[in-house]
């Protein structure tokens, strides 16, 4: 180690007995009693020492007063260098700044709001670009556009979209609902594949405790395009995923086919009826225990 790093690293002795210049210099820049108790100091350098103050002031927690000051090599005058407020080790700061684009997340959006997309968009990808040749391999010929041409030839001022001309590509993609600027790229495909897979996948803990995955549950309802192989839409209203994209080995307790509610069973019939009424005759009849004649031969106990 040098010498001059040894004395870069002790403080200068008249530098650091100056602590009542810094403190001026740091109320003289902050607000009347903000500026607390002396609780350090640094050497900067040769001859240059920095003293820091506690901070007072509401809302900079940790923060320090830090006075800069030094003096000319053989010179006993201690001048001022700078004053700023800086944070202490255990500060109260800000989070850093993060760009809006990095933290939206999926449910900020609300009525109103607008989410503009990059030129290079890398989940985007050109579309129709509106070009009527057809590429070399196109099912399409020449000869078979110069006759869609010809045949729709009365009807070109008439139901053809601005800037196209009937029987053109254009229109055709205007009529299937495909012309569209950008598409979604594989990158993009792949993206919200992985984020459905995450949320509603096979991987989940409900569909590892399902009795069957929603591939063959009637709820689930089949969507289109590249990705109809893998996901659909969940259309059971008391199951989790309700109206979500669902991965096609994703189930849960709510499959149609995995309990069918059994019949109520029929009672048997009571030993003892007590819900039937008893009938009663009013007189005993005559077929009854008690006859209405005695008999004569029946010995009734007298002498």
């Amino acid at each position: 180690m040098s010498a001059a790093t040894t004395r870069s690293r002790t403080p200068d002795r008249l530098c650091a007995e100056a602590v009542d210049l810094a403190r001026e210099a740091a109320e003289e820049a902050a607000a009347p009693g903000v500026v607390g108790e002396h609780v350090g100091l640094e050497s900067e350098g040769d001859r240059v020492v920095t003293h820091f103050f506690e901070c007072k002031e509401l809302g900079y927690r940790g923060w320090r007063w830090a006075v800069t000051v030094a003096r000319a090599s053989r010179a006993k005058l201690i001048t001022l260098d700078e004053t700023v407020l800086l944070p202490g080790p255990d500060a109260l700061q800000a989070p850093e700044w993060v760009p809006w684009s990095e933290r939206l997340r999926p449910g900020d959006m609300g009525p109103g709001d607008l989410l503009p997309t990059e030129a290079d968009d890398l989940r985007l990808e050109p579309g129709y670009t509106g070009e009527d040749a057809p590429p070399p391999n196109a099912v399409v010929s020449e000869e078979m556009a110069e006759r869609v041409e010809a045949e729709d030839a009365e009807l070109a001022d008439r139901d053809a979209p601005a800037g196209t001309v009937r029987g053109s590509i254009a229109s055709v993609a205007e009529e299937l609902g495909m012309r569209r600027a950008r598409v979604l790229s594989r990158y993009g495909l792949h993206a919200a594949a992985d984020r459905w897979e995450e949320s509603f996948g096979g991987k989940s803990a409900m569909a590892q405790a399902a009795p069957a995955s929603c591939v063959s549950c009637a709820f689930l309802v089949p969507i289109a395009g590249s990705l109809s192989q893998a996901f659909g839409i969940c259309a059971n209203e008391f199951g989790p995923a309700d109206g979500h994209v669902v991965a096609l080995d994703y189930g849960c307790g709510g499959h149609s086919e995995a309990a069918v509610m059994p019949k109520p069973p029929r009672p048997a019939a009571p030993v003892l009826d007590t819900v039937a009424p008893d009938v009663l005759a009013l007189r005993p009849g005559r077929g009854g225990s008690v006859p209405d004649v005695a008999d004569a031969t029946e010995d009734l106990g007298h002498s």
